[in-house]
């Protein structure tokens, strides 16, 4: 019989695997259908929306998910939630509205960020239902929440690209209307499944109780938000759009090889809120964890890489593929580091620690903005990657120092270990068989080797999987 856990992570990580599949679909559209000056532009208004609401949430969205799932009032918490991403979407909407008059006439950034930012606050708002039921933790729920938009977006871009009717003009009456749907249906399904009806009442207390308990939080947002989009911006201002088109499709595609991290995030953070209010914390069981993430994402990184420029050439008629080949190994080399940070953060957001948080995010955002702005205009694309990848790796050894738990000293170790054995495996293969379909299969062949000759897997961790899946 399953447990919960095997539940919750099959539904999240189908929700995640078809909007990954609906996201790649609407990227691949839109980057092959428009040439690179305009979907450069899309994605630089795009970076600057995301990162703008991400801020706006002021980090509440994390600690809602955290008090429901610790048990507090769901109702409570969605009517304050939802009364401030009102407020503050609206107000950030009016901004961009009124900025027009320091736009000319016919900018056409201005133009399409004006335009789909009416998409993405109607996303906005919908975030308060999908928080709550991530808290509840009703992933079957937030599942059909999650893609609603990405169906209507990537199956109208298709039926206009197969019409030849692909413009700007009616891809943004696609993205508007994807958008306007997803709340309607997040406020419809989150009320009927839930019964918990959608009360719109402003409670000044509680909202600013609830404010300056997420104060360290929001620090932690405003630098992320930043920290995930700046090289985009950067080098759609600085260097050129032609440039963000490149960078933006090697990244995206670097975002969808995260999915196995995408489908455990969300589950960890109410699993880890319960776990560390016990006295007695599980250590063996997270070393495990850390040690199979580890496995798996630098197994993903390798995939990636030997695959990179004949797929993608070949799926892009060589616009995307061999020109950024230096910058989706760059990037691979996070993948590990993600995930390592990915596991503190989420333990020590459990435990509390959000001054210490901020402090990593407010290092990690620096070390990250410096990269760029020093790398950026020798190195480009490769430079900006390389800066994302020192701001992964300070952030990794901040949290591994911050570490209290005496069982977790050493959560660096497989990541450097497996890491290695995938550079090395992908070496080995293209040594061996240079330009030759083989060189996949061999590496795969040889990171496994690798992987049980280092004791990063054994045949004996069928039972810690048992233990893991039974928490």
């Amino acid at each position: 019989m399953k447990t919960r856990l095997i539940q919750n992570l099959s539904v999240n990580a189908v929700q995640l695997i078809i909007n990954q599949l609906l996201g790649f679909g609407i990227f691949y559209v839109l980057s092959t259908g428009l040439d690179k000056n305009t979907f450069g532009q899309i994605n630089l208004s795009l970076a600057i929306l995301l990162a703008a609401f991400n801020i706006l949430s002021f980090g509440i969205d994390q600690l809602v998910i955290k008090k429901i799932a610790a048990g507090e009032d769901a109702r409570s918490l969605l009517s304050i939630y939802f009364c401030h991403a009102l407020v503050t979407g609206i107000i950030f909407y009016g901004l961009i509205f009124s900025a027009a008059a320091f736009f000319p006439h016919n900018n056409s950034l201005y133009s399409i960020l004006l335009l789909i930012g009416i998409g993405k606050l109607m996303i906005y708002f919908s975030t308060p239902f999908k928080q709550a039921a991530n808290g509840l933790e009703r992933f079957r729920l937030l599942a059909y929440m999650s893609v609603i938009s990405n169906v209507i977006r990537c199956s109208g871009l298709i039926v206009l690209a197969i019409f030849h009717q692909l413009t700007l003009h009616s891809i943004i009456i696609i993205f508007i209307s994807g958008d306007i749907i997803e709340l309607l249906v997040c406020i419809y399904l989150f009320t009927r499944s839930t019964k918990i009806p959608l009360a719109i009442k402003w409670d000044r207390i509680n909202y600013f109780a609830l404010l300056r308990e997420s104060l360290p939080q929001t620090g932690v947002v405003l630098i992320t938000s930043a920290l995930a989009r700046f090289d985009w911006i950067f080098i759609g201002f600085m260097v050129s759009a032609i440039k963000l088109a490149e960078y933006s499709f090697a990244y995206k595609i670097f975002e969808i090889s995260t999915l196995p991290l995408l489908a455990i995030a969300p589950l960890l953070i109410p699993r880890f809120t319960k776990l560390f209010k016990q006295d007695d914390i599980p250590v063996r069981e997270l070393k495990f964890l850390v040690r199979i993430e580890m496995i798996v994402a630098a197994f993903i990184g390798l995939i990636l890489n030997i695959c990179w420029s004949p797929v993608i050439d070949g799926l892009t008629s060589d616009k995307y593929g061999a020109i950024n080949i230096k910058t989706i190994f760059i990037l691979s080399l996070c993948m590990p580091l993600l995930y390592l940070n990915n596991f503190l953060w989420t333990m020590y957001f459990a435990q509390g620690r959000l001054k210490m948080i901020l402090t990593s995010f407010t290092i990690t955002f620096l070390v990250n903005v410096i990269g760029d702005i020093v790398l950026i205009p020798f190195f480009k694309n490769e430079g900006a990657a390389f800066a994302f990848l020192a701001a992964c790796i300070v952030q990794s050894i901040y949290y591994i120092k911050q570490n209290e738990i005496n069982g977790l000293a050493k959560t660096w170790y497989p990541l450097i270990v497996c890491t290695l054995c995938a550079l090395v495996s992908g070496f080995i293969a293209r040594m061996l068989f240079p330009a030759s379909w083989f060189v996949l299969p061999s590496a795969i062949v040889f990171y496994i080797i690798l992987i049980f000759a280092t004791r990063q897997a054994s045949l004996s961790d069928r039972k810690d999987f048992s233990i893991l899946f039974n928490w």
